[in-house]
């Protein structure tokens, strides 16, 4: 989701609801610690200059059980935010304690809820870097010799 997708969601909804990948929800408690701008520059291993910049919220459950985070008050922090650090309408990654480490999610909205979602590592430059691509199972795709058969 990008920032202006979760504003525009936000502003429709009387409560905040988060749910982890495995489906149990992140507990009604939680705030919002942080919300910013991260930027990676980076060279892929085909050798390619990269340049990745996303929003970062962070969230945080503690033993305060009195206080929720009420949709309209995250429209503040995050318009306060756009203010300050220029955020523009990137795509969300957010941040939540796990057992051992904090894990990162992406974000989707679905069935009343932010779902955080899996993030996966994927190889950017397979192209380069000799990284075979898979093979189609169709018949017609075979080359005598091709090795895909």
């Amino acid at each position: 989701m990008t920032l202006s997708e979760v504003k525009k969601q936000l502003s429709t909804l009387n409560q905040l609801t988060f749910t982890l990948p495995d489906g149990s929800l992140v507990p009604s408690h939680f705030h919002v610690t942080e919300v910013g701008k991260t930027s990676k520059h980076f060279i892929d291993c085909g050798g390619t200059l990269r340049q990745e910049k996303k929003i970062n919220f962070q969230l945080w459950s503690a033993n305060d059980y009195d206080h929720r985070l009420h949709p309209e008050k995250l429209i503040k922090i995050i318009e306060l935010s756009e203010d300050i650090l220029n955020l523009g309408d990137l795509d969300i990654e957010v941040e939540y304690q796990g057992d051992l480490t904090i894990q990162k999610f992406g974000l989707e909205y679905k069935n009343n809820t932010f779902q955080l979602t899996s993030l996966l590592t994927d190889c950017l430059a397979k192209d380069n870097c000799g990284v075979p691509t898979q093979q189609s199972n169709k018949i017609e795709s075979c080359a005598p010799g091709s090795g895909c058969c």
